[in-house]
């Protein structure tokens, strides 16, 4: 009588299928010695032991027939992919979920970064400090570990060692001040007879909190209302990778000439400007410009419209509705940066 092969899983998660002939016992991690094209442990952690259990009955099936393994061992070592093969797999993964396209080409580029000078397929924490080193920019560097970190866990998950990027430290980033405008009509008139599209690009920024560089560079005339009172946004188009619906105020209602709803509200064609675009034309402005300032950038509007909303409405949550972040720490942390004095004298103990 031929029993049904035994499915184990080791305290490392690896899983072998094990069975006896003739009260010689087999312990199989794949299906190579009965040409079955099945390895379990190339599976992520969660899905090994069902892949040992199809594994085992696909064995079954030819000891029923009197099919014997290739050849009588012992067992057959599990055979282990390489930490390049694990993390490569991790990017593969990591892509196919549902990610927004900036966080998915960050993970692309953190895997570039990390391979394109990788000798063997061995990767150690040496290694990724090695890497790591090269960028100088605290807010850099903690961002590529960061995305390091997110493919590694994976990796780990599929069956790498250990996760060569886990006992590295961040830096403290210094927070880039955009300093703010206080007198935001005179500088868009002055951009305004500079540039219409640079102006209804800084208009957006500070009236709708949009990111210029993609969030506003990307928007098309059918990502608006049909009466031009919102901006709907899906989560593959913005930093938070979350759907967003943004009011629009009337003020740049009032300006907005209507195209083709799949033409880009900029190039008037279904292809936006290059990524470059408004970074290229704002470098242009700030050298004829005489109103603007030390430290105020095209992401200062943006920052100038966060200040209004704090100051009009003193809700943090609606301020955090309002620019896409992704939570209320966000928030706070931005509003530091921006030096809002959270107490006022009213709220100072009295005698």
């Amino acid at each position: 009588m031929i029993n049904l092969p035994n499915v184990c899983q080791t305290k490392s998660n690896q899983v072998y299928v094990t069975f006896y002939i003739q009260e010689k016992r087999f312990r199989l991690y794949n299906g190579d010695k009965f040409n079955i094209p099945i390895s379990p442990n190339s599976f992520p952690v969660s899905r090994r032991f069902q892949m040992g259990q199809l594994l085992a009955a696909e064995i079954y099936k030819k000891l029923l027939y009197g099919i014997k393994p290739s050849e009588e061992a012992k067992g057959v070592k599990p055979k282990h992919e390489s930490d390049l093969e694990y993390l490569t797999g991790a990017l593969k993964i990591k892509l196919r979920e549902s990610h927004s396209n900036h966080h998915q080409k960050a993970l692309k580029y953190a895997y570039k970064k990390l391979t394109e000078g990788l000798w063997g397929e061995e990767i150690t924490k040496a290694y990724v400090e090695k890497v790591l080193s090269t960028y100088t920019n605290n807010t850099s560097f903690n961002t590529i570990r960061r995305n390091l970190n997110i493919l590694f866990v994976k990796a780990v998950e599929l069956g790498m060692k250990e996760n060569p990027a886990k006992t590295i430290r961040p830096r403290r980033a210094k927070a880039k001040l955009h300093k703010s405008y206080n007198n935001i009509s005179g500088i868009l008139q002055e951009i305004k007879h500079f540039d219409e599209k640079l102006y209804l690009c800084c208009l957006l920024t500070y009236g709708c909190l949009l990111r210029p560089h993609r969030e506003i560079r990307e928007l098309t005339w059918g990502d608006f209302s049909a009466d031009l009172s919102h901006i709907h946004l899906s989560g593959s188009r913005n930093k938070s990778g979350r759907n967003r619906i943004v009011p629009v105020p009337s003020y740049i209602r009032s300006v907005l000439e209507t195209g083709a709803r799949n033409h880009n509200m900029f190039s008037g064609t279904a292809a936006p400007h290059n990524a470059d675009y408004f970074k290229t034309v704002w470098g242009r402005f700030k050298k004829t410009s005489k109103l603007l300032e030390e430290g105020q950038t095209l992401y200062s509007f943006r920052h100038s419209g966060a200040i209004d909303i704090f100051k009009r409405t003193g809700s943090i949550v609606k301020l955090k509705q309002a620019m896409g972040h992704s939570s209320i720490n966000v928030s706070l942390t931005y509003l530091r940066g921006l030096e809002i004095a959270e107490l006022t004298e009213e709220d100072m103990p009295m005698v």
